[in-house]
């Protein structure tokens, strides 16, 4: 009598579970099929984000910001309810079970909306294979031209964009985020499949936040939209609005949005634009070289004008006042949401965009 009495107080929680469970099975089934996955990537699931974009374009504000505060908030007063109900009924192990099983429905339900509306975009055919552009990688002679190629256009552009009394990138946020329509236009000529009706990145309010977690922007598949910080450091802004403006036209992979963002960027008839996209491109070429060739990174980083080093040495500050635990377990946690989506290269394909610019600028 027991035991039916319990099943029936938590019948619909484990009728839940059940359809959770089966929908996972479901999926890891379904998206092996490359042929399936390309189809709803195409049909489905690209039209209707875009279609949930173009709605939510209409409010300035982030929907996405909205839901997810929304959820915080509705998950917060569930827990003070669920342990005070707990309390006052001394403690049932049947409340306890129903808490902690509803919990975990309730998070298994949003990760299984981020599995339906993202991970087959990993699945499907890429970039790079659309684009015949593959990342093979380069010797060190090329990587050292190319970082030498970025840090001249860098350097060339410098000064061609507003500068405060530190002599530091002073484009104000607003500005760069307003003129992000058609960042794509040019690109989208080179790779027809990359067009899109243009829609604006949304500022997210709670960008410290968001610093905190060391995320520069953000796509968000329930609402299409692309987010970005707008706390950071403004002279990596306009590469940033480009990467996530990526992800609304289907492209998953981490690499092949830092690639496209920097594209974008250095190809716009902005100044904060093609500032940004260069000093993007040559952070990460300027890295690998520091790896391979330190001598040579010196003698590139020394031919810079004080301008762009006021920008790296903003940039650096900016961010080394959240290093700490709180980083590096939102890394950690972020590292392996990508190698579940299907990127095994997870946190790491960043960097990897090094190999993708030196196939397409050989």
């Amino acid at each position: 009598e027991a035991v039916r009495a319990f099943w029936k107080r938590c019948k619909g929680l484990h009728i839940w579970l059940g359809c959770l469970a089966a929908f996972f099975a479901a999926f890891a089934l379904l998206r092996r099929a490359r042929a399936g996955m390309d189809w709803l990537c195409r049909r489905v699931l690209l039209p209707w984000e875009q279609e949930m974009g173009r709605l939510c374009s209409y409010l300035s504000i982030s929907v996405a910001e909205v839901l997810i505060l929304t959820l915080l908030m509705a998950a917060f007063f569930a827990s003070v309810w669920w342990v005070r109900r707990l309390i006052a009924t001394g403690f049932d192990g049947v409340v306890f079970y129903r808490g902690v099983l509803t919990l975990i429905c309730a998070a298994l339900t949003v990760w299984a909306g981020f599995r339906l509306l993202w991970t087959p975009f990993y699945q499907a055919e890429s970039f790079q294979e659309k684009s015949g552009i593959v990342a093979v990688g380069g010797t060190a002679g090329e990587l050292q031209e190319l970082t030498a190629r970025f840090a001249a256009e860098l350097s060339a552009c410098a000064d061609e964009v507003p500068r405060d009394e530190n002599g530091c990138f002073a484009v104000p946020r607003r500005e760069i985020l307003a003129a992000a329509a058609d960042s794509y236009d040019v690109l989208a000529e080179e790779f027809p499949f990359l067009e899109m009706e243009a829609r604006a990145p949304k500022a997210f309010a709670a960008s410290r936040a968001l610093s905190r977690l060391n995320f520069t922007g953000f796509y968000f598949p329930f609402t299409g939209e692309a987010n970005v910080n707008i706390d950071s450091p403004a002279a990596l802004l306009g590469a940033t609005v480009c990467h996530e403006m990526a992800h609304q036209r289907g492209i998953a992979s981490e690499q092949e949005c830092n690639l496209l963002g920097i594209l974008a960027a250095v190809r716009s008839d902005k100044a904060a634009y093609r500032y940004s996209g260069y000093l993007e491109g040559y952070l990460y070429l300027a890295n690998a070289l520091y790896r391979t060739d330190g001598d040579a990174w010196r003698e590139i980083r020394e031919s810079l004008p004080d301008e762009v080093i006021c920008d790296l040495q903003a940039n650096n500050r900016y961010w080394a006042q959240f290093e700490g635990p709180v980083k590096e377990t939102a890394q950690t946690v972020y590292d392996e949401f990508l190698k579940a989506n299907g990127d095994e290269n997870g946190i790491r394909s960043y960097g990897m965009v090094v190999d993708l610019l030196l196939a397409y600028y050989e």
